[in-house]
């Protein structure tokens, strides 16, 4: 099927659910994102209190729900959602339209307190192009990266294990956007989709986060969920079985 421009309110998004929806300030209805500090405000690791607090707003909520009182772990549970959120919508995006939405941090504006897709707000439509580097270049190096160093700062979470985390988000969407490919005959999207994925894992920041076989993949570091009271490993953990419990495990 052939490509369409983006609409203002990325309705092609919709049917795919969950992490693939982005609001934006064009949708009717709705709390007004304005007072929400945007996603570049949260990155920053200076002393602000609206950059400092978004970010150990969300990471103290999911150790609330997670009942965990390791900092560590939530902070990784929370980067692995967010980055999960951002490819999701990069890539939705990406194999639907053959555009990509301009996701600069400065344009997305973020809820710590609320959970997909209620969470993010996208203030202006910008289309780009829908190639694996402009992905990169939006995503890793504009999200990412910052990201990434944030938490590191804060929490001390270890690079490889975030960087596993972005791997895996990648491939966890990537396997979404393929199922409900296959589900509605949309053999142009999942092929799309894979093609994208493939060259995205060709990135420095991502070929050695894990083996990508098909819509399968194996990571080569723990996300540390396994340490959640009740918690396991997840599907594409590096571990056959959870470690032995320490004072402090491994993070990379």
């Amino acid at each position: 099927m052939p490509f369409v421009d983006l609409d203002p309110d990325l309705a092609a998004l919709r049917p795919l659910g969950g992490f693939f929806v982005l609001r934006t300030t064009t949708a009717a209805g709705g709390p007004d994102p304005r007072p929400l500090p945007t996603l570049a405000d949260t990155y920053e690791t200076g002393t602000s209190d609206i950059c400092r607090n978004a970010l150990t707003s969300r990471v103290a909520t999911v150790a609330d729900r997670l009942r965990t009182s390791e900092p560590r772990v939530s902070a990784s549970v929370t980067h692995q959602a967010l980055a999960a959120r951002l490819w999701s919508v990069a890539l939705g995006c990406a194999a639907l339209y053959g555009r990509l939405p301009d996701l600069d941090p400065r344009l997305l504006r973020w809820d710590a307190a609320a959970s997909a897709p209620d969470d993010l707000w996208l203030t202006e439509i910008r289309p780009l192009p829908a190639d694996a580097a402009t992905l990169a270049d939006t995503v890793l190096e504009g999200h990412l990266v910052p990201l990434g160093a944030a938490l590191h700062s804060r929490y001390g979470t270890a690079a490889g294990l975030l960087w596993g985390n972005a791997g895996s988000a990648l491939a966890g969407a990537a396997r979404e956007l393929h199922r409900w490919a296959r589900a509605n005959a949309r053999t142009d999207v999942a092929e799309r989709a894979r093609a994208l994925t493939s060259g995205l894992f060709a990135h420095p920041l991502l070929h050695a986060t894990g083996a990508l076989t098909g819509t399968a993949f194996r990571r080569r570091s723990c996300c540390l969920y396994y340490r959640v009271p009740g918690g396991g490993l997840c599907g594409d953990c590096c571990f056959t079985r959870p470690p032995r419990p320490s004072p402090r495990a491994p993070s990379g």
